[in-house]
């Protein structure tokens, strides 16, 4: 997130520095800023595990354990180039790389055991237990990021960011894709 308000705090250098040279250089140097995070989901996750059908286990064990995770994803604007920069007059047109995830946090104090059974000849849940739980919890967030839509929200956002920085900078027409640069045939250039 910090990198988003340092970007919007570096705006008007950005389009002071625009009108005195080439307009695709200003946008080049948000390069520098290698990722821009568009996005923040938070995400909660519970883990339950018990293993009292072991038949060579007298008493039952149970857990539910809670995780909440912190997604942030954007656009890796280290990935930038000239040719993903097209301006015609007050036109431009600019192709970002798909957005990624760019971190998955999970802190530790956002765990936390809410419900533990233990019978009486069984021992509780060790560390190394508990942090498999947690390890698998990990495992099934990563798994359903698609499903959450963080993707399409991140380019969403950027597409909004990227638009309002082009208009400021004073470009009529602003159109920002995603994806591979179309390569221009030689007649073209």
């Amino acid at each position: 997130m910090w990198r988003f308000l340092t970007a919007l705090i570096c705006m008007p250098a950005l389009i002071s520095c625009a009108r005195q040279k080439d307009p695709a250089d200003a946008i080049l140097q948000m390069k520098e800023m290698s990722e821009l995070a568009t996005v923040e989901y938070t995400v909660t996750k519970i883990v339950k595990a018990s293993d009292e059908q072991a038949w060579y286990k007298v008493g039952e064990r149970r857990i539910l354990m809670s995780c909440q995770a912190s997604i942030k994803a954007g656009i890796d604007l280290s990935q930038l180039d000239a040719t993903d920069i097209r301006i015609n007059g007050s036109d431009i047109t600019l192709w970002l790389p798909p957005a990624k995830i760019l971190s998955l946090n999970i802190r530790p104090e956002d765990i936390h055991t809410e419900f533990e059974e233990t019978g009486f000849l069984r021992s509780d849940f060790t560390a190394a237990e508990r942090n498999a739980l947690m390890a698998q919890g990990e495992a099934q967030i990563r798994k359903s990021i698609p499903a959450t839509g963080i993707l399409k929200t991140a380019e969403s956002n950027a597409v909004l960011f990227f638009g309002n920085l082009l208009r400021q900078m004073g470009y009529e027409k602003v159109d920002v894709r995603f994806g591979n640069t179309p390569t221009l045939s030689p007649s073209l250039n």
